[in-house]
C-alpha cells in the first residue's frame, strides 16, 4: 500500500520517505528484530497514485522540517532558512 513514513535514527535526525509497497512486512523476522531505526507511518492510501504519494511526501518533509540539515536527512525540497 502506498505510504509515507518518518524514520528516526538513534542520533535523533529524521528522514521522510515513501513506499509504494510494504518492504518491512516482506523482511524476515530476524531482520525486523534487529531494526534500530524507528519507522512511523504518517499516511497511507491504497488508491493513491504515484504523484499523490510524491505530493504528500513533500508536505510531510516540510511539516517536520526533515530537509533542515540540523533536523533531518532529506535534501529535497531544498531547505530555506527562515521559511
Amino acid at each position: 500500500m502506498p505510504a509515507i513514513h518518518k524514520f528516526t535514527y538513534p542520533n535523533g535526525k529524521i528522514y521522510v520517505g515513501r513506499d509504494l509497497n510494504t518492504p518491512i512486512q516482506a523482511d524476515t523476522t530476524d531482520q525486523i528484530l534487529d531494526f534500530n531505526v524507528r519507522k512511523e507511518t504518517l499516511w497511507e492510501d491504497a488508491t493513491a497514485s504515484s504523484s499523490e504519494v510524491s505530493r504528500r511526501q513533500t508536505e510531510f518533509i516540510r511539516k517536520y522540517h526533515a530537509n533542515d540539515p540540523a533536523i533531518g536527512y532529506n535534501r529535497w525540497p531544498a531547505f530555506k532558512p527562515g521559511h
